[in-house]
C-alpha cells in the first residue's frame, strides 16, 4: 500500500507528442496527482452517454492510464487539460464477457479504446479529430499492436475510416438503454518503421 501511495503522489510525466498554437497533445508517461481532479470532471462528460461507468476514479486512473503497455494522451489548450484518449491492452478488461470472446484475447496484440473525450465547448474545431489521428499513428508504431477496439453507439463505426469491422452489438450498453457496437479497426501489417530508435517527439499539427 505505501508503494501504491508513492506513485500516486509522485507528479505528472509526459512528452509533448503534437501541437498548434495554444492547442498540444501529451504522451503520458505517469499520471500524477495534480492531473487527477481535471481528468475526473472531464470524464463527467461521457457519463450521459456511456453510463456512469466510464466516469474516471484515482483508481481506474491507476489502473489505465499509468499502466504499462497502455496509450494514454491528454489534449490540453493552454495549459489546461480538455479532453483525452486511452488505449489499454485488451487483457486487462479479462472480467467482461466481451472481452474474452475477443478472437485475440491472450494474444496481446490489441488496444482497446477505453475513452475518447474533449468538453463540449472544444468540440468542432478539429481538436478531437487531432486527438484521434495521434492515437492511431502511435499506435501503429507499436510493434506488438495490430488491432484497435472499442464500444461506440450503433452506426457510429460506420463513419470511420480504415478496415473497420463490427464484431458484436449490446443492448442497453452500461445501463443506457442504447445499443452500441464492438468494433475492432485493423492496423494492417507493420511496415519498416524508420523511426523504431528514434522517434520524433512532436508533430505540428
Amino acid at each position: 500500500m505505501e508503494q501504491l501511495n508513492l506513485t500516486v503522489k509522485l507528479a505528472s510525466k509526459s512528452r509533448v507528442i503534437a501541437s498548434s498554437g495554444p492547442f498540444q497533445i501529451e504522451l503520458m508517461e505517469h499520471v500524477g496527482e495534480e492531473d487527477h481532479p481535471q481528468l475526473i470532471e472531464i470524464s463527467r462528460h461521457l457519463s450521459k452517454e456511456f453510463g456512469q461507468a466510464a466516469v474516471l476514479t484515482r483508481t481506474t486512473i491507476q489502473k489505465y492510464f499509468n499502466k504499462q503497455g497502455s496509450l494514454p494522451f491528454i489534449a490540453r489548450y493552454r495549459g489546461e487539460i480538455i479532453g483525452y484518449i486511452i488505449g489499454v491492452p485488451l487483457e486487462e478488461l479479462s472480467t467482461e464477457p466481451w472481452a474474452r470472446t475477443d478472437e485475440n484475447f491472450d494474444k496481446a496484440n490489441t488496444l482497446y479504446t477505453y475513452a475518447f473525450v474533449v468538453i463540449s465547448k472544444f468540440k468542432g474545431n478539429g481538436y478531437a479529430k487531432i486527438l484521434k489521428r495521434v492515437y492511431l499513428s502511435w499506435a501503429k508504431k507499436r510493434d506488438d499492436i495490430r488491432y484497435i477496439t472499442g464500444h461506440v453507439k450503433e452506426s457510429i463505426s460506420a463513419k470511420f475510416t480504415g478496415d473497420i469491422k463490427i464484431i458484436s452489438r449490446v443492448d442497453n450498453w452500461q445501463g443506457t438503454g442504447k445499443t452500441f457496437e464492438y468494433y475492432q479497426r485493423d492496423l494492417g501489417p507493420k511496415p519498416e518503421n524508420k523511426y523504431k530508435n528514434n522517434p520524433p517527439l512532436v508533430e505540428n499539427v
